[in-house]
C-alpha cells in the first residue's frame, strides 16, 4: 500500500498523544475484576457522572457495549427497533443474532434519525406468533447518517413512544461527545434520556482502546456478568483506563476543531466539479460524498487518492467517507482538498 501521509479513513486511527502516553505510563493499577484498579474506578465514576447514570463498566470496545446491552434487554427471538443505517446491522459481524438471538426491525429514518411516529408505526401489536419488541436503539451521532446529531426533542419524542409500549431505550454513543460539543450541551443531556448509553474512547477522544457502558446499578451488575461471558474480562486495565481519563479531561472541547476542519473540507470538496456532498450539511466530523459525476467509481477514486498519499474510506460502498480527528490539522485538510482536485482533473483529462 502506498505511504499514507494524510489519513482521513476514520477517527479510530488516532494515536495517543504524548500527554496521554505519560498518563498511561504513570497509571495506578490493580485487579479490575475485583474493582481494585483505581484508574478504572476513576474512569467509570467520571463517565457515569458525565452521562447522568448511576453506574458504569469499562469494556474493550463499543461493539461489546451494544452486544452486552442487547443481551440484557432481550431474550432469543425478541426484537430491537433501530434505524436502517445503524452500526449493529452493518458493522458488528451479526453480533445481535449470534450473541443475543434477537431480531432487528429496521426503521427508514432520515440520515440515521427516525421520528416517534415512525417508531410507533414499526412496533408490532402483540400476537403470540410475532417477535416481541423489547428495545429501541439510537446511534448518536449517526455514522452512516453522515455524522448527524439526534435533536434532543426528537430523542425525547422517541423515548415517550418507547415508554408507552414498555420498551427499553439504548444509546449507541460511539461519537456522543461529538454530538454534545456540536449541540453545545453536556453529554448527559442526550444520554440521560435513555435507559442505557455508552461512549467510545478510541474515536475522536484519541484513546488506543476502550468504551464505557452506563445505566442503572442493576443494569451494570448484569452487564458485568455478560462482560465476563463474552470474554471481555480484564486485569490491570488501569493502563488503558488512564488514557480515557486523560482524554475526558483534555480532548473533549477540542472536538470542535475536528468539526470545523470537516466543514472546511466539505466546502473545498463542494467546489470540485463532480463531487457531490451527501448529506450536504456537515454536523460533526464526518464528510460523505459521491463521485459518480467524476466518471470514477468510489473504489477507483479511493485508489487514485491513496496513490497521492491521502486515505479516505469507502463508507457504504456508494459514497466516500472522510473523518477528521486530532491527528489531522488544517494544513493537512488543505492538502487533501488539493489531492482530490488533482484526482478529479486527471480523470477528466
Amino acid at each position: 500500500m502506498p505511504a499514507v501521509q494524510i489519513d482521513l479513513y476514520s477517527d479510530t486511527i488516532t494515536k495517543p498523544t504524548p500527554g496521554m502516553r505519560k498518563a498511561m505510563a504513570e497509571a495506578e493499577v490493580g485487579n479490575e475484576q475485583a474493582h481494585e484498579d483505581p484508574s478504572v474506578n476513576r474512569l467509570v465514576e467520571m463517565v457515569a457522572d458525565m452521562m447522568g447514570h448511576e453506574a458504569a463498566v469499562f469494556v474493550p470496545s463499543g461493539t461489546m457495549c451494544n452486544a452486552i446491552a442487547y443481551r440484557v434487554y432481550c431474550r432469543q427471538g425478541d426484537e430491537v427497533l433501530l434505524d436502517k443505517t445503524a452500526h449493529p446491522i452493518h458493522a458488528e459481524a451479526g453480533g445481535p443474532a449470534a450473541l443475543s438471538g434477537c431480531m432487528l426491525n429496521m426503521i427508514d429514518g432520515d440520515d440515521g434519525i427516525f421520528t416517534g411516529e415512525q417508531l410507533e408505526a414499526a412496533i408490532r401489536p402483540y400476537k403470540r406468533n410475532r417477535p416481541r419488541a423489547k428495545l429501541v436503539s439510537v446511534e448518536q451521532t449517526s455514522n452512516f447518517g453522515g455524522g448527524s446529531v439526534w435533536p434532543m426533542e426528537q430523542l425525547k419524542e422517541v423515548r415517550g413512544v418507547a415508554k408507552k409500549h414498555g420498551l427499553g431505550m439504548h444509546m449507541d454513543g460511539a461519537r456522543l461527545m461529538n454530538a454534545a460539543v456540536s449541540a453545545g450541551v453536556k453529554p448527559s443531556a442526550f444520554a440521560s434520556i435513555c435507559d442505557s448509553a455508552w461512549v467510545d474512547l478510541s474515536k475522536g477522544l484519541g484513546c488506543p482502546v476502550g468504551a464505557v457502558l452506563c445505566g442503572s446499578k442493576d443494569f451494570i451488575e448484569e452487564s458485568w456478568r455478560l462482560k465476563h461471558q463474552f470474554g471481555g474480562a480484564m486485569r490491570q486495565a488501569g493502563i488503558i483506563a488512564a488514557a480515557g481519563v486523560y482524554a475526558l479531561e483534555h480532548h473533549v472541547d477540542r472536538l470542535a476543531d475536528d468539526h470545523e476542519n470537516a466543514r472546511v473540507l466539505a466546502r473545498g470538496l463542494a467546489q470540485i466539479p463532480g463531487i457531490v456532498l451527501s448529506p450536504a450539511e456537515i454536523a460533526t466530523n464526518m464528510v460523505f460524498f459521491e463521485v459518480d459525476e467524476t466518471g470514477l467509481t468510489p473504489q477507483a477514486f479511493y485508489e487514485r487518492l491513496l496513490a497521492k498519499g491521502v486515505r479516505m474510506g469507502l463508507g457504504d460502498g456508494k459514497r466516500v467517507r472522510a473523518v477528521t480527528h486530532l491527528d489531522v490539522d488544517r494544513a493537512a485538510i488543505d492538502r487533501a482538498i488539493t489531492a482530490v482536485r488533482e484526482v478529479v482533473n486527471e480523470a477528466a483529462a
